[in-house]
């Protein structure tokens, strides 16, 4: 019972580790196109003819 307990133990250390990856990738994403915007608003202050 304690090796399959072990096995467990590590497989959710494994998901957690693989989620905490993919959520910091999903903020550096939503950051890079927050940045996009706010360059493309300080362009157009002026008047935008796009």
């Amino acid at each position: 019972m304690t090796r399959s307990r072990l096995v467990l133990l590590a497989l959710l250390a494994a998901f957690a580790l693989s989620g905490c990856n993919t959520i910091a990738g999903i903020g550096k994403d939503v950051k890079k196109a927050g940045e996009v915007v706010s360059d493309t608003a300080e362009d157009c202050k002026g008047g935008c003819d796009d």
